[in-house]
């Protein structure tokens, strides 16, 4: 099974792909996912967004707004709509390996239906507010690329440029291949393996805090 036509920023994608997006506001983001996530249901995939649960009630009316036949895909089970608060940090802590595993069986379970492929949106407002466990941020989207081509797949992870330090961004970047800024979708020349980057992680890891 492979994904069929995936559009995003106005241009196609030749393949499935682990895309970070950055975005400076609300409107920009949904400006250019919104048609991108349409799109999914349209393809008969399943359609999946995370969001902060604060924005839960705006999320889905920019949905139904949008002309997303969006009770009847609810029902169904094309279209799921998730809180950052029962998935990414549930219970007040991050876990990368817990967060694999859940994103891992989502799409097994996809895969098994009707809808076959996800295509996939994730607010990461919530690694903003220094929760437990996410310094293991990093350790995730370098892993969840091991999913794409797994699964076939394309993921989304939305963050606030304005908010990120100069640090995630880099990071950020070693671990998506391809990334929106500026509402154009790019390849990305920063882009490490994910094998490469986690060992670089680990030394980072063990860097002493104060020079001898």
């Amino acid at each position: 099974m492979t994904q069929e036509s995936v559009t995003l920023c106005g241009q196609k994608l030749d393949r499935c792909n682990h895309i970070c997006a950055f975005f400076d506001s609300r409107e920009d983001q949904y400006e250019n996912l919104l048609p991108f996530l349409s799109e999914g249901l349209k393809n008969h995939e399943e359609v999946l967004t995370i969001i902060e649960s604060e924005a839960h009630e705006e999320h889905c009316r920019k949905l139904k707004t949008a002309g997303f036949p969006y009770d009847d895909t609810l029902e169904s089970g094309q279209l799921k709509v998730l809180t950052s608060e029962d998935t990414y940090v549930e219970g007040g802590i991050f876990a990368a390996d817990r967060m694999i595993n859940m994103l891992e069986d989502e799409l097994a379970e996809a895969r098994r239906g009707p809808y076959k492929v996800v295509r996939a949106c994730g607010s990461m407002e919530w690694a903003l507010k220094n929760l437990p466990g996410t310094d293991e941020l990093m350790q995730y989207e370098a892993r969840v690329n091991s999913l794409v081509p797994k699964y076939m797949c394309t993921l989304v992870c939305v963050y606030d440029i304005n908010r990120l330090s100069g640090q995630a961004f880099a990071d950020l970047l070693a671990t998506h291949s391809q990334v929106i800024l500026n509402g154009k979708l790019q390849a990305n020349p920063y882009y490490i393996e994910p094998l490469t980057f986690l060992q670089s992680l680990i030394r980072r890891s063990r860097r002493p805090l104060v020079d001898a």
